[in-house]
């Protein structure tokens, strides 16, 4: 993922307490204790009883002492254990465009960090996990590790913390009310039932309900949000009876039959059509809105216009949890529930029907997402599809572990347009490289992979991946007489050569896209790649005028459609063709501008090279403490992004050049100064840093221009 421009790492990405946290204070302080003195501990213990709560706690309380910041990786979406250092990645706010193994990057960008790391919800990623902890644990000697699991990772030196239920009254207990798991159910029915309380009237019935939910949170809070509804004598009868009738084996712990009791007991007083919907949104992985629910979950038994209503009731209920944000309202579900819920949907024999509705519905998004890429509601889609991220890789896993080829294909190469434009090349590529070993029959879908992963070989410096890719798309293009096919390899060997420095590839395969421009034909990817690639390629060759050319008709082009990401491309290469004839003035305006549309979209590859581009032309300026500043912060977003200058011969160079001029004007004292204030800055304030206006007098060395 690209780097959200926070970059605040004493921060951390910890969310803020929604309800507050009753009881446990001799707990977080054992776990505390245990994380000073265990890299790794990992609380366990059954479903519900708030692992995840407590860790949270913890290491809230914990970030203070860790100068890295204290970061959260939410593990239940994912299904893919290989993509785990991927998602510490995606928390980390860490992007890496190259063909590097993510955990060596973790590694690498952590080393000199003191950092805490939670890792939430393990027990279905447990080798994954066990794994990667011990690289990481290996390899960077400030890290701290935080897991919640079911069962332990079984890692050397791990500390296991069992989490236990909430204390609950003696049976008949009087003056309970600030017992914990009574405080808790207390405190969770008056926000469902304002004005609720424990007294002498109900207490007796309260203590029944807490001991026979064992103490457990999860059931608790179930209980809490139905005294809305019923009274809670009467739920302590319900709860009566059905312990009554499912009591366990010899070897199943209570807790394990009381969560079992509540979920199925708060199941039992759904309604129909809500025990329905409960079990068709377990397709979903994270959070997902009210608009995809209607797509993949109705039909003749649940209907559309009912949804809005069985949302807000399972939200009442605690089933789901309700996430009001600017693009809509959304839900969640606690893993307990969801994996109840899925049981459900098995029983049925739906599942196998909705994994597919919810594969169809993704691949649609995506559809209309390439459609809309280039044009004005760019970035409304990079929000919107990095905010369906975990449902689209459940979509292309449900596809992959089904074996379904040309439905991995389609749904992982239609995805171009987000592994591209999103910064999640490593990602895609590692779906694309599953999607395209499987069987599938030539046609456009496989042709959309294979460029697809051709142009992200490109962007990960990969010339030798994309040459193959074109060999690939060239085999369909000469079977097919396809045009589309012949533009993506143009496109990709025109990037290959860019990555060689091969100015006569470059300019050769770039000359058809050139000649077309204005052919009327809607902009591709494919088609304003091969303009940037030629325009770079002039501009090394010293044919600036030329290039500048090539670029003007570029950014014409974006402008028709409204496209901001390709013309931020074409604004830095302009920049860097107006700072070769010396232009320093224009150089740092197209330098600032593509900063600015670069920073919206996180692109952190795009922002390395603008502050690379600023930092040049300050230093051509005669300006070496800025241009040294500059260098600096420019330095700590490569190290985030992993490929500096992305290996381009003309761009490292020049970046090279800049640190020695800078160095020899400012002495090493003063520019290692320099360029620490601008590394170890906050990255939002070094970028403001760097849009700072440079004045009209901007000189050329001093010179005037």
């Amino acid at each position: 993922m690209a780097i959200t421009m926070a970059g605040k790492w004493q921060a951390g990405n910890l969310p803020p307490e929604l309800t507050s946290l009753v009881g446990r204070r001799v707990e977080l302080d054992q776990i505390r204790r245990a994380c000073r003195r265990s890299r790794l501990v990992t609380l366990t213990g059954v479903g519900g009883v708030g692992k995840s709560r407590l860790a949270l706690r913890a290491a809230t309380d914990l970030r203070p002492g860790f100068g890295g910041g204290a970061w959260l990786v939410e593990l239940s979406p994912l299904d893919d254990g290989t993509l785990l250092p991927h998602a510490i990645a995606e928390a980390l706010r860490l992007t890496d465009q190259t063909t590097r193994p993510m955990a060596e990057v973790l590694a690498e960008h952590l080393y000199d960090r003191e950092v805490l790391i939670v890792l939430d919800t393990c027990e279905h990623l447990v080798a994954a996990c066990a794994a990667t902890a011990r690289v990481l644990l290996e390899a960077v000697p400030g890290l701290r590790l935080l897991a919640t699991s079911r069962r332990p990772l079984e890692v050397p030196g791990e500390l296991v913390h069992l989490v236990e239920p909430l204390p609950v009254p003696a049976e008949g207990a009087t003056g309970v009310g600030a017992q914990d798991a009574v405080a808790l159910l207390a405190e969770r029915a008056a926000e469902a039932l304002p004005g609720f309380e424990v007294n002498e009237h109900n207490e007796a019935a309260v203590v029944r309900l807490c001991r026979r939910l064992e103490g457990l949170p999860l059931a608790i809070e179930l209980a809490a949000a139905r005294l809305r509804d019923h009274p809670v004598e009467h739920l302590a009868d319900r709860l009566d009876d059905r312990f009554a009738t499912l009591q366990g084996g010899p070897a199943d712990p209570p807790w394990h039959r009381a969560l079992r009791t509540a979920i199925g007991w708060s199941h039992e007083l759904c309604e129909p059509a809500e025990r329905l919907l409960w079990a068709r949104v377990s397709v979903f992985a994270g959070d997902f809105g009210a608009e995809a629910v209607r797509e993949v979950c109705t039909d003749e038994r649940l209907p559309e216009e009912e949804v809005g209503l069985l949302l807000d009731a399972l939200a009442d209920e605690s089933i789901l949890t309700w996430l009001p944000t600017g693009a809509g309202e959304r839900y969640r579900m606690l893993d307990t529930l969801r994996e109840y819920g899925a049981g459900w949907l098995r029983d049925l024999g739906e599942e196998e029907r909705f994994r597919r509705r919810h594969r169809d519905h993704y691949l649609k998004l995506a559809v209309h997402g390439a459609a809309g890429w280039l044009g004005p509601g760019q970035m409304s889609w990079y929000d919107r599809m990095l905010g369906e991220h975990d449902n689209l890789r459940a979509a292309l896993d449900a596809a992959l572990s089904a074996a379904d080829g040309p439905a991995a294909v389609e749904l992982a190469g239609t995805l171009a347009f987000f592994w591209y434009g999103c910064g999640y090349a490593k990602e895609g590529r590692h779906y694309l490289g599953q999607a395209l070993s499987l069987p599938c029959p030539p046609g456009p879908a496989l042709l959309r992979a294979l460029w697809a992963d051709g142009l992200l070989a490109a962007t990960q410096g990969d010339a030798a991946g994309a040459e193959a890719r074109a060999v690939q798309c060239a085999a369909i293009a000469a079977g097919t007489g396809e045009a589309e096919a012949l533009r993506y390899v143009r496109a990709l060997r025109s990037a290959a050569g860019v990555i060689r420095g091969d100015l006569v590839q470059a300019m050769a395969e770039s000359q058809e896209a050139y000649t077309t421009r204005w052919d009327g034909a809607e902009p591709t990817i494919a088609g304003l790649l091969a303009l940037l690639c030629r325009a770079h390629a002039l501009t090394v060759d010293g044919q600036v005028d030329e290039a500048i050319s090539v670029l003007d008709d570029l950014r014409a082009l974006c402008d028709q459609r409204g496209e901001q990401s390709m013309r931020s491309h074409g604004d830095l290469l302009r920049g860097q063709a107006e700072l070769s004839r010396g232009r320093l003035g224009p150089a740092v305006l197209y330098g600032q501008e593509a900063l600015r549309v670069k920073r919206r979209l996180h692109d952190s590859f795009g922002i390395g090279l603008t502050v690379d581009l600023l930092a040049l032309a300050a230093g051509a300026a005669g300006r070496a403490q800025r241009a040294a500043r500059l260098l600096g912060l420019a330095q700590r977003i490569w190290s985030i992004h992993g490929q500096a200058q992305a290996n381009v011969p003309a761009w490292v160079e020049a970046r090279r050049e800049c640190e020695r001029q800078a160095r020899d004007t400012l002495g090493d004292n003063a520019y290692h100064v320099a360029f620490r204030t601008g590394h170890d800055s906050d990255i939002d304030a070094g970028i403001a840093y760097a849009l700072e206006p440079e004045g009209e007098d901007l000189t050329n060395g001093g010179s005037p221009l």
